[in-house]
C-alpha cells in the first residue's frame, strides 16, 4: 500500500463542498471516482480542509492509499484525465510516509478572501469574488482585523452547525490589503471554525463600508454571541490557499 499526497486546485462553483454527500456532487467524490477509474480501487480521499459549497482551492492538500504499483507522475496525469470536465486538477503528487495524514498532520492552514470592489458587473471573476460596489476603506478593515488576531473564543464568528469541540482558536494572521479594485483578506491559523473566515470577512466589510467603526470588531468578539454577527460573507470569494506540515517552510 502506497500513500500518495495530492495537491488539488478546484473551482468550487458546481460542487456542494469538498466532503462526499449522498445526493450532491462533491470534490471528494469526483477525485475518488477518478482514482477508481485509474486503479480499480475504491479509495477514501482525506483532505486538510472541508470547504463549503462554492468555496475554491488553490492548493488543497489531500491523500489517498493505493495498492497498485504506479508512479506519482503517472497517477497524477491519469487522474487528471479522468477528472475532466470537472474543474478539479491534481497539481502535485508525491509518495509520503504511511503515518503522514493530510488532515491530522497539518499544523497550519491559510485562506484568502477576494472582494471585487467595483460597480461594474463581474465577468471573469463571476462566482470567484464577492462584489461590493461602495468603495471600501481597506486600511480601516485591516485595523479592525487586528482585534481578532491571537487566542480568543470565536463563538460570534462560528456557524451554529459547527462541530468543533471548542470555540477557542488562535488566529495567527488576519491581513487586509487593496490591489486596485480588489480587496484581499488573508487569514492563517492552525485550524478554523466552520464559517469563521467568512464571518470575519463579512464584519470587516461592514467596517470598510463605514457601517461599523473599527472598534466594533473587538466588541462583537467579546460578546461571544452569534446574534451579534453583522454579516456572513458569501462562499464564492473564499479560497483555501495553503496547508502547512512539519518540516515545511
Amino acid at each position: 500500500m502506497t500513500r500518495f499526497a495530492l495537491t488539488l486546485e478546484f473551482d468550487g462553483t458546481p460542487f456542494a463542498g469538498l466532503q462526499r454527500q449522498a445526493t450532491a456532487p462533491t470534490v471528494q467524490a469526483a477525485v475518488e471516482d477518478a482514482v477508481f477509474a485509474v486503479t480499480g480501487e475504491r479509495v477514501t480521499l482525506h483532505a486538510a480542509g472541508r470547504t463549503d459549497a462554492g468555496v475554491h482551492a488553490l492548493a488543497m492538500r489531500a491523500h489517498v492509499d493505493v495498492e497498485k504499483n504506479i508512479a506519482p507522475f503517472r497517477l497524477m496525469e491519469a487522474v487528471n484525465a479522468h477528472l475532466r470536465p470537472d474543474p478539479i486538477a491534481v497539481i502535485a503528487c508525491e509518495v509520503v510516509p504511511e503515518d503522514w495524514h493530510a488532515r491530522f498532520s497539518c499544523i497550519g492552514r491559510a485562506y484568502e478572501y477576494r472582494i471585487a470592489n467595483r460597480r461594474a458587473p463581474l465577468t471573469l471573476e463571476k462566482d470567484r469574488a464577492w462584489q461590493i460596489g461602495p468603495t471600501l476603506d481597506a486600511e480601516a478593515m485591516h485595523r479592525a482585523a487586528q482585534a481578532l488576531v491571537g487566542k480568543h473564543d470565536f463563538t460570534t464568528f462560528r456557524s451554529v452547525q459547527c462541530q468543533a469541540a471548542s470555540p477557542v482558536k488562535t488566529l495567527d494572521r488576519l491581513d487586509v490589503r487593496r490591489e486596485g479594485d480588489r480587496v484581499i483578506v488573508e487569514a492563517a491559523a492552525r485550524s478554523f471554525l466552520h464559517h469563521q473566515v467568512r464571518s470575519m470577512v463579512g464584519c470587516l466589510a461592514l467596517v470598510g463600508m463605514g457601517r461599523w467603526k473599527p472598534e466594533r470588531m473587538a466588541e462583537v468578539l467579546a460578546a461571544r454571541d452569534r446574534q451579534q454577527l453583522g454579516l456572513n460573507a458569501p462562499p464564492h470569494g473564499l479560497y483555501f490557499v495553503r496547508a502547512l506540515y512539519p518540516g515545511e517552510g
